[in-house]
């Protein structure tokens, strides 16, 4: 074979495999870009929510301390209130976490602070030029993000009006969050409704403009949150979904979530190369090896055996090397399974935290008869003591101690509810599973009629107590949601087994369910309420499924009716 005919043999090769890569590698980015920006989005989508209900767990917080009797006593100017308020606001604050908490009196000085040791206290500093502060006294509660006077850093400030025209406030910071983004890895930053950002995995880029503002705006929102101006960003999006950065080379693809309550957005950029364009690459590779084999192969009948017995040792390394790519991914892909497991754990805690903060204040109300009982008793029990009425200060002592006991079961159940999970199954009576469902919304379930069956005593169902009552309060809470407002509320429960599964349904004669969303009821984010996240009946599901059980919507003549079925433990 003369060389032109060799040299032939290789131009077609080389655009045989021009071809091949050229189109594999096309079909490969508008797939991976594809599956990419779904990954993204569903991971801002879950961003937000981890951020919401972080937000939620403080946002009742004030309203609990606004009834606290130290808060009250504080506010009354009584003597020494104001020492005990503040040992107990720094404790509360080591506790769940708070930046600071303080109480700012009538005059808009604070009275109380977590930070009272401190040399920078806010006791003693005036808020009236606080914008939440003002919210507060004028409709009852306010919210602000803004940069701390004393402490110089980022915040969200929650406000609730107190007794005596008095406000309590908690500020929320978000350090922890961001350093968890930046493990992450990415971009990821939140924008408030003007697109100025206020959290951010890079802390150079807060309080920075994603767009262009009118000067007065800018000049109101820097007023309010209290910097001296907003700088523009240093980085920008295009229509394509594209987050382009001067210092940092390679593309970011951008995902931003849904506004919520607050009109707050996360926005989540991760960079192309990895997710897209190292399979399109490969995918290149591959199609251009494959064309060059087929030309190559009519190229090895004309060839010795000599020349056939080199390709083929080619091949058998390019199928090595390929092979050993094939594991890599492989072991990624199970690592990213792993994460994603410990993602859902961690969002059932969260799904439960968030659903302990709305009954939280029903607990509250809940204990505020016994200790009210318990403050008569003992100021009886004083006052027969000096008539020496022994008979009388015993049985006023026993009372006391029965309010007390029934004090412990209820805290004891929302801290229990509070746990997390454990990992394991065993025999958990139904009857204690209803109870504590039942004693952690009994505020709520008070306002309507709540029909139960009675429970023999040895009934028991496999699975774990906290996540199966976890369960019952999510659809409890959610059929008490669809009947505000209704004439005549009721849930019933009912029980009915069949062989060795037990189906618990919870039926209510509210609205019902739009078929709309009853065909995506058990989708991430699928929800017909404005407030709601839509992972509260998905997280059930995936429990009732983890003990070998199921949850399902089934069919009925009023309202929604779910059906959970659970194995009987014999």
């Amino acid at each position: 074979m003369n060389r032109r005919h060799t040299l032939y043999w290789l131009l077609a090769a080389l655009a045989a495999a021009l071809l091949a890569a050229g189109l594999a590698g096309e079909f490969v980015r508008q797939r991976a870009t594809a599956a990419f920006s779904a990954s993204v989005a569903a991971d801002a989508r879950l961003r937000q929510s981890l951020l919401d209900s972080e937000i939620a767990r403080f946002r009742l917080l004030p309203q609990t301390l606004a009834d606290d009797r130290d808060v009250i006593a504080a506010a009354n100017r009584e003597s020494g209130a104001d020492k005990r308020l503040n040992a107990k606001l720094e404790s509360f604050a080591g506790q769940i976490g708070a930046s600071a908490i303080y109480l700012v009196g009538e005059d808009g000085f604070a009275i109380a602070a977590s930070n009272w040791r401190h040399r920078d206290s806010f006791v003693g500093r005036d808020y009236r030029f606080r914008r939440y502060y003002r919210d507060a006294l004028r409709r009852g509660d306010g919210a602000q993000f803004a940069l701390g006077t004393v402490s110089h850093r980022p915040g969200l400030y929650l406000a609730r009006k107190a007794a005596g025209d008095c406000v309590i406030v908690i500020k929320l910071d978000f350090d922890r969050i961001e350093a968890q983004w930046r493990t992450a890895g990415g971009e990821t930053f939140v924008t408030n409704r003007n697109g100025v950002v206020l959290v951010a995995s890079r802390p150079a880029w807060r309080f920075a403009m994603t767009r262009p503002l009118d000067p007065a705006l800018q000049r109101a929102i820097a007023g309010d949150i209290g910097i001296p101006r907003l700088t523009p960003a240093r980085f920008s999006s295009d229509g394509d979904g594209l987050l382009h950065m001067p210092e940092r080379s390679g593309r970011l693809l951008l995902a931003t979530s849904a506004p919520n309550r607050d009109q707050w957005q996360v926005n989540l950029a991760l960079p192309i190369r990895v997710a897209v364009t190292t399979p399109m690459r490969s995918a290149q590779a591959v199609a251009a090896t494959l064309a060059l084999l087929v030309v190559g192969a009519l190229w090895w009948l004309a060839q010795s055996n000599r020349r056939r017995r080199e390709r083929t040792a080619q091949l058998e390394a390019a199928v090595t090397e390929r092979t050993a790519e094939l594991r890599r991914e492989m072991e990624e892909r199970s690592a990213l399974e792993q994460r994603a497991a410990l993602l859902r754990e961690e969002l059932r805690l969260a799904n439960r935290l968030a659903t302990l903060g709305q009954v939280t204040a029903s607990v509250a109300h809940e204990t505020a008869q016994p200790v009210a009982a318990i403050r008569n008793y003992a100021s009886s029990a004083g006052q027969l003591l000096d008539l020496g009425a022994a008979a009388e200060v015993r049985e006023n002592l026993s009372a006391i101690d029965r309010l007390a006991e029934r004090i412990g079961i209820i805290t004891a159940q929302l801290r229990g509810f509070a746990r997390k999970g454990s990992t394991g199954e065993s025999a958990v009576p139904l009857a204690e599973v209803l109870d504590g469902a039942r004693l952690l919304l009994k505020e709520r379930l008070a306002a309507l009629t709540f029909e139960t069956p009675a429970i023999p005593p040895g009934l028991k169902v496999r699975g774990d107590k906290v996540r199966l009552e976890q369960i019952l309060v999510n659809l409890l809470q959610n059929a008490i949601e669809a009947l505000a407002g209704r004439a005549a509320p009721r849930i019933i429960l009912s029980l009915a087994i069949a062989g060795e599964t037990l189906r618990i349904t919870v039926a209510d004669n509210g609205p019902g369910i739009a078929p709309d969303i009853a065909d995506r009821l058990f989708t991430p984010f699928a929800t017909s309420r404005a407030e709601g996240l839509g992972l509260g009946l998905v997280i059930a599901q995936d429990i009732a499924q983890e003990f070998g059980g199921a949850l399902r919507l089934v069919p009925s003549d009023t309202g929604a009716a779910f059906e959970l079925q659970l194995r009987l433990a014999r």
